[in-house]
């Protein structure tokens, strides 16, 4: 670059600049010279008297730097030393004498500065010089007091320094300021504004340094706190290696590690890490670290995060279902609904059914086929007997020997938070001074309260809304706020058919399996199965017909090992005929009621838990002063039917040709056979009715008519419940007709077509058509 203004007024030096550093008067330095520019200048320089101005660039990141890139003030330095490397760079030792102001530059093979020397603009008396030198000293002082890495010679040497000007050039060479604080200082023509700069410049580095110290002694206590808990740890361990509990230091840690990647929710890992924390300070062999390491043990093993993916295929479902059961299509149903409902909405509340029906008919091993149709692990819980709250919710970690509740345990084992919960015998849950745990259950069962179900152990919330609950129970003898929260389907007993199909497609293979025979060892036909069904099995399930199924199998599998050891076996038939050989004499008549026409004798039909019965009531007429006596183990609702049944037939006495008298000169005894078996319930009132009309008016009552039905005064017969267990009781007895309260008609549909297609029902609204059909003839 060339000025128009004629270059004999300046002196024209080599130029040499810089990147990062500034160079002051008097300061002595050694720089590495690589550029080729920069080596040329320099060259230059040595030529002539070995003098060159350096300068620093503004823009520390370029590489080849402008002329309008370099500050226009700078130092010449003298060259004392050059230097020549292998690599081909020079290092040089340089000298600082004076500022220098350039005016412009000639950018050739390098660049020659053209200068004029600076002054100081400020004259100043020896007492101010004093003064300035005194302050720069003593603030430079307490700045060497706190700047370690500055050595405190530097200050002896400074003391001997009588010029301001130098002294300040001196100081700020060795201050950590950046490039235009220095250059600022460098471009500043009087000593005085020079001073006050530098003043401010140490003032400013003391509060960074304070500052800077304040955080290392923050630093060193928190290294010395933590070195101290290292020491004291490697202490403990060596203590425990000389006591052979080693590895129990070794398990610390890995416990912290599970209790890190068990994935906790926010409350839970901030109880753990607390408890931990306790656990590290406690003596191992304590009793109470006994207590907090199981906890978190407990803690680490309940699956926070880990689901097993639902199989939502409905096909696969219906397989899986159909394969397992016969029949039970309304449950088979629900389960393929939810299946439906699941693959449409992301998140949906498992359902929580309960299944209610007499033992035996396969609710229990419905729940496990609906886990494996769904990929749901499979918990099963026998409720039957528990009496303690805490078997629900836990024991608080206060007792000794506490641990959580079955639920939180039965997560754990299975280790899903999703599985499938079967609470098996819900209805023979107790109560007594230990707590109600039905009521425990109420918030298990709960939807929009088991998502925070706290247990008593844990003593944190744990989601239970993904787990789908089953309840199997055998009545309904259900606290009713529990049964509120559930979905109850009913499960009636099989008919004989159904319980065929379920000999021949489950029951059969199962036991022909499990004895180890052969399918060319045995053979038992459809009429065998049946025989046992009616003449060795009473029930509302299967559970009694397969086992009678297995003895059979036992016995042909000891007939086969004993009379064939070293001959080739041959089938074994099983026929009508001989199935006496196998299972024994009959244990059922194929009709246990009588074929005559008998006074004072009906047939009820009655619910239990086990499905349904056929009731025999008998009355008698003795002479006596109107006493109504009643026995066979009666319960306050039966007997009230008895009354209720005492009243219509009085009210009808007119009609049905009874004198009234006879009531007051006669007693009446009615008694239920099978005295040890309680009998309740108000649905024996027809056949109660009837009973007393026929002992009263000497008209024998049908043997082949059933009867159930609850009775008002007005005569009105009223609706029932367990309708299908009562009308497969009568069916498998060999009842031909039987009554039914008219507003049971529409129940029917529920009722197999074998069922209906066997019997002659007749539905009733009155007790007059009953008296029409029941008795042998109308009263004259």
């Amino acid at each position: 670059m060339t000025n128009s203004k004629s270059s004999n007024e300046y002196l024209q030096l080599p130029l040499l600049v810089l990147q990062d550093i500034v160079i002051f008067p008097y300061m002595v330095m050694s720089l590495f010279v690589s550029r080729l520019k920069s080596k040329k200048a320099l060259e230059a320089a040595i030529k002539g008297n070995e003098t060159i101005i350096i300068s620093t660039r503004k823009n520390f990141f370029t590489n080849e730097p402008s002329v309008n890139d370099i500050y226009k003030v700078g130092c010449v330095v003298n060259i004392l030393q050059v230097i020549k490397l292998p690599d081909g760079n020079i290092k040089i030792l340089i000298e600082g004498v004076q500022r220098v102001k350039i005016h412009f530059i000639d950018e050739l093979n390098y660049y020659i500065a053209n200068i004029t020397p600076m002054t100081d603009s400020n004259t100043t008396s020896a007492s101010e010089n004093e003064a300035m030198r005194r302050t720069i000293i003593q603030e430079f002082d307490k700045y060497l007091k706190f700047n370690k890495k500055l050595s405190p010679e530097i200050l002896k040497i400074l003391i001997n320094i009588s010029d301001p000007s130098l002294l300040i050039d001196t100081i700020i060479a060795h201050l950590p300021l950046r490039v235009e604080q220095k250059q600022f200082i460098l471009e500043t023509p009087g000593v005085f504004q020079r001073h006050e700069h530098l003043i401010s410049q140490l003032e400013n580095e003391l509060d960074i340094l304070q500052i800077e110290k304040r955080i290392r002694s923050r630093i060193k206590r928190q290294m010395e706190k933590s070195n101290r808990e290292y020491y004291l740890n490697e202490q403990v361990k060596a203590i425990q290696k000389e006591l052979g509990e080693e590895e129990e230091g070794v398990d610390l840690e890995e416990l912290e590690k599970k209790i890190i990647s068990a994935r906790m929710s926010k409350e839970a890992f901030e109880k753990a890490h607390n408890e931990f924390r306790k656990l590290r300070l406690m003596p191992l062999m304590s009793a109470e670290a006994t207590v907090v390491r199981n906890y978190i043990d407990t803690l680490i093993a309940l699956p926070w995060k880990k689901k097993s993916k639902i199989n939502n295929s409905l096909n696969y479902a219906e397989k899986i279902l159909e394969g397992d059961h016969y029949g039970l299509n309304k449950i088979k149903e629900r389960i393929l609904e939810y299946l439906a409902v699941q693959k449409r909405v992301n998140k949906l509340k498992a359902p929580i059914l309960c299944f209610v029906g007499p033992p035996g008919v396969g609710k229990t091993s419905l729940g496990k086929s609906i886990a494996q149709a769904t990929n749901r692990k499979f918990i099963r819980m026998a409720l039957g007997g528990i009496k303690d709250e805490a078997e629900i919710r836990g024991h608080r970690r206060t007792y000794i020997g506490s641990m959580p509740g079955k639920i939180i345990q039965n997560i754990s084992k299975v280790g899903v938070k999703n599985p499938l919960f079967l609470l098996d015998e819900i209805d023979k849950i107790g109560i007594d001074f230990r707590g109600d745990p039905a009521s425990a259950l109420l918030e298990v069962l709960d939807p929009e309260q088991n998502h925070t179900f706290s247990d008593n152990y844990i003593e944190v919330s744990f989601d239970l809304s993904d787990i789908m609950f089953i309840a199997t129970s055998n009545s309904f003898n259900i606290p009713s706020a529990l049964l509120d929260r559930m979905e109850v389907i009913r499960i009636s007993g099989y008919t004989e058919d159904e319980k065929t199909n379920i000999a021949y497609q489950y029951l059969l293979p199962k036991q022909i399996k499990n004895n180890g025979l052969k399918k060319n060892e045995i053979s038992i036909s459809e009429s065998v199965i049946r025989d046992i069904i009616r003449y060795y099995t009473r029930e509302a399930g299967v559970r009694s017909l397969e086992r009678e199924i297995s003895k059979i199998c036992r016995k042909v599998v000891k007939k086969i090992l004993l009379k064939n050891e070293n001959k080739k076996s041959k089938k074994i038939i099983i026929s009508p005929k001989n199935i006496n050989n196998f299972l024994g004499v009959r244990r059922f008549d194929d009709r246990i009621i009588e074929n005559e026409n008998r006074i004072g004798q009906v047939i009820g039909l009655a619910w239990t838990d086990v499905g349904g019965e056929i009731l025999t009531i008998e009355a008698v007429i003795v002479p006596g002063k109107g006493k109504v006596v009643r026995t066979g183990t009666l319960g306050d609702v039966m007997k009230e039917s008895i009354e209720a049944a005492c009243t219509v037939v009085r009210s009808r006495a007119n009609k049905l040709g009874i004198k009234h008298e006879y009531f007051e000169k006669n007693d009446i005894h009615i008694h239920v056979p099978e005295g040890a078996t309680p009998k309740d319930g108000p649905s024996a009132g027809v056949a109660m009715t009837i009973v007393l009309i026929s002992a009263f008016t000497g008209i024998p009552v049908n043997s082949n008519v059933a009867m159930t039905g609850e009775i008002t005064l007005r005569g009105e017969i009223l609706k029932i419940g367990g309708l299908k267990e009562k009308l497969l009781a009568a069916h498998q007895n060999g009842i031909k007709t039987v009554l039914i309260p008219e507003q049971n008609f529409k129940n029917l549909i529920e009722i197999p077509d074998n069922i209906k297609n066997n019997l002659n029902i007749i539905p009733v609204r009155w007790i007059d058509k009953a008296i029409e059909i029941a008795l042998e003839h109308k009263s004259k």
